[in-house]
């Protein structure tokens, strides 16, 4: 009796809430053929249909995927190529389409420059700086390029906002910069963009400034490190050994080089009070100052690049009445392959997570067989070289297969199999991030579809416009929401095993995990299913 009552209130909440998304779109009720019934049906069928997701089945997936046979999926190498063997099997044994233009029918594949340093340097004046000691910088998001400049402009911070900007009134084409890291505190110690102890974007993203110095016309920026030997040491096998980019894509950062103290020494010889000077101006007076410095500085960044290639993995269930609009869920199937004899198997990173976009593709294909069809088409996507900078999702926003504009949501799944630290004792739990960053309808179904269905905890954490960890910026979802579309990513938090050799399949909860996928599934089900699509009503931050 208890369990009916249950139900049936479910029912009543789970009607309420589309009735309430109707009006809020200005839609009559008689606008859709008998919509009342319609909604009771889908909320049935997705009871029934989600039985289809299981923990064996899921687990049978983490298996196979983490398993030491595929080598660590690493991007471009035979793993990866084994475990995206694997996906299109999977893919062609449910019957999903082959798609016209795709290799195999489904793969999107992408070329990869594969590219390491070819003994970088920096010379001021007659004295030569070596790689990693003098200086060091990103192989990816740095261009092959070799100059001499009489001139070095610093440039305080490197900020550019209203309330305060380095780059006011100046001309910087083609210039070399020297900025300091971080931001400007005032007397008090407080920030001077946010006015408190609380720091900007400016700090934390080391993105915002290259990118701000490109968008100026800046040739190269020689940013100060003060933490410069930690740094090297926390980032030397980050740095050192070659990195993954995309062949063809744009590079929206202008060179950069993060530089020891003793090579701003040179730098800024003789000019040394000026930039003190300067330092204290924008402190005491929040008014930013620039230093010309008559220097001579040689820059050689030579690179060796390699090229390889790599696949993102489309599997597409067509939609009824409203087809031509999207639902795309994204997984990545590649990890970190193998280091000193040692598999990284990467079962939570994310193999987890590819195992809830097959399971839930499958749910979704089963229906359609069942004759309860989705009304929007289901992408689901696993993409490869994430580990590598988020570049297989990039390639297909760039590049898309089915046209972005009527991509409706993006639903991402990135490591949904493990209990973090701050959950051992509620492990029935799951992280959402970026659901309410563009729009509110997607974050409110997406708690509608766990309060009648999963009863997980939403912790919203890490969705923090102030998260240290930047999660948001991180995962897959990333690529869709820079093209404005709806995304929410889903996340289980750290653990002390991430990206180590020691991520592997049993250590998998694969009861929480078939939970988290079920929250999964009924989102993307009232996404597919519901009568006016979700919009945008929140611009990107």
């Amino acid at each position: 009796m208890t369990l009916l009552i249950k139900i049936t209130v479910n029912s009543l909440l789970f009607l309420l809430f589309f009735v309430s998304m109707s009006a809020q779109n200005g839609q009559s009720m008689e606008a859709a053929d008998n919509p009342v019934a319609n909604l009771l049906s889908y909320e049935e069928q997705a009871e029934d249909v989600a039985k289809t997701i299981t923990a064996a089945d899921l687990q049978a997936h983490v298996y196979m995927l983490a398993s030491d046979g595929m080598e660590g999926r690493e991007t471009g190498k035979e793993g990866q190529k084994m475990a995206a063997r694997y996906i299109a099997r999977y893919f062609y044994e449910l019957g999903l389409p082959e798609l016209d233009g795709l290799d195999d029918g489904y793969y999107q594949k992408f070329p990869l420059l594969e590219v390491d340093w070819d003994e970088p340097s920096i010379s001021v004046g007659a004295y030569t700086f070596d790689f990693m000691k003098g200086f060091y910088a990103w192989s990816t998001s740095t261009q092959a390029d070799a100059f001499t400049t009489d001139e070095v402009i610093y440039l305080g911070y490197g900020i550019d906002e209203k309330v305060y900007s380095d780059y006011d009134g100046k001309d910087l084409q083609g210039k070399v910069i020297l900025i300091e890291s971080g931001e400007p505190r005032d007397q008090w110690g407080n920030y001077l963009l946010s006015g408190t102890v609380d720091p900007s974007d400016w700090s934390m993203s080391w993105q915002k400034k290259l990118r701000t110095a490109s968008q100026k016309g800046v040739r190269m920026v020689l940013v100060i490190d003060d933490n410069f030997e930690k740094n090297i040491q926390s980032f030397e096998k980050h740095i050192h050994g070659s990195k993954l980019r995309l062949e063809n894509g744009e590079n929206i950062y202008c060179n950069a080089a993060y530089i020891s103290r003793t090579m701003y020494q040179f730098l800024a010889v003789g000019n040394e009070t000026k930039i003190e000077k300067a330092k204290e101006r924008i402190k005491l007076k929040k008014k930013p100052k620039s230093v010309r410095l008559k220097q001579s500085v040689t820059i050689n960044f030579r690179k060796k690049e390699t090229k390889i290639s790599s696949e993102n993995i489309l599997g597409f269930i067509e939609g009824t009445d409203k087809k031509e609009e999207l639902i795309i869920l994204t997984a990545h199937y590649d990890h970190l392959g193998m280091e000193d004899g040692l598999i990284f198997n990467g079962a939570d990173d994310d193999a987890s997570g590819v195992a809830a976009i097959l399971e839930i593709g499958e749910a979704f294909k089963l229906a359609a067989q069942n004759g309860q069809p989705a009304r929007r088409s289901i992408l689901i996507l696993p993409v490869s070289a994430e580990e590598k900078g988020l570049l297989g999702s990039k390639f297909y926003t760039d590049n898309p297969y089915f046209d972005l504009n009527q991509t409706v949501a993006n639903l991402n799944i990135d490591m949904i199999g493990r209990i973090d630290q701050d959950h051992s004792n509620n492990p029935n739990y799951i992280y959402i991030i970026g659901s309410d960053r563009l729009s509110t309808e997607l974050h409110e179904i997406n708690e509608r579809a766990n309060f009648n269905y999963a009863q997980l905890q939403l912790d919203y954490k890490y969705n923090s416009i102030n998260d240290p960890n930047r999660y948001y910026y991180r995962s897959d979802h990333y690529n869709f929401v820079l093209h404005d579309i709806p995304s929410i990513f889903y996340f289980n938090g750290s653990h002390d095993d991430y990206h180590k050799h020691t991520d592997t399949a049993e250590k998998i909860n694969f009861e929480v995990l078939e939970k988290r996928t079920k929250l999964i599934f009924h989102t993307a089900w009232i996404l597919a299913n519901m009568e006016n699509r979700i919009h945008a009503d929140k611009v990107l931050d």
